[in-house]
């Protein structure tokens, strides 16, 4: 994957990114009114997003037709939306509520290092692809919702 293609994109460009990609995954196809919507802003900042990652050469954008992602804007599109599910199932796992757990996500996905981000992504790789160690991850697990259960009634009473 272009890594300084990746290096050079804003927080945002990255966001419309994934979001042109996630949307095309549900719905097998994008458009402005989608993105827009996705990414919480009005359809005219979306059209002028669309023309910068075009000149970038990271989507193709048709006026009043549809959004696709270029195979490099594709590539750098999965980079993000992995690292962003990464995230977000960490913070599932540690039992986060999904809503939280999914603006978090967005936070630390712009914020830590390459390093740092590689290691998270290895951790929740080891606990979800458990299958050869089911029972000890899933005790795990159990004990740990436990404790959490134990910790919040014990704030509850003070």
């Amino acid at each position: 994957m272009p890594e300084n293609k990746l290096n050079s994109l804003s927080e945002r460009e990255e966001d419309y990114l994934r979001a042109i990609y996630e949307i095309i995954c549900r719905k097998g196809y994008a458009r402005i009114k989608d993105i827009a919507k996705e990414v919480e802003v009005r359809p005219p900042t979306a059209v002028e997003m669309m023309k910068k990652l075009a000149r970038k050469g990271l989507v193709k954008y048709e006026k009043y037709g549809g959004v696709s992602l270029t195979s490099q804007g594709r590539e750098i599109a999965m980079v993000i939306s992995k690292r962003h599910e990464t995230f977000t199932k960490f913070l599932e796992i540690i039992l986060v509520p999904r809503e939280i757990a999914l603006k978090d996500a967005h936070i630390l996905e712009h914020q830590l290092n390459p390093k740092t981000i590689l290691q998270f992504t290895r951790f929740v790789e080891f606990i979800t692809g458990a299958s050869d160690r089911p029972r000890i991850v899933g005790r795990w697990m159990e004990m740990f919702k436990n404790y959490c259960e134990a910790l919040d009634r014990q704030e509850a009473r003070h």
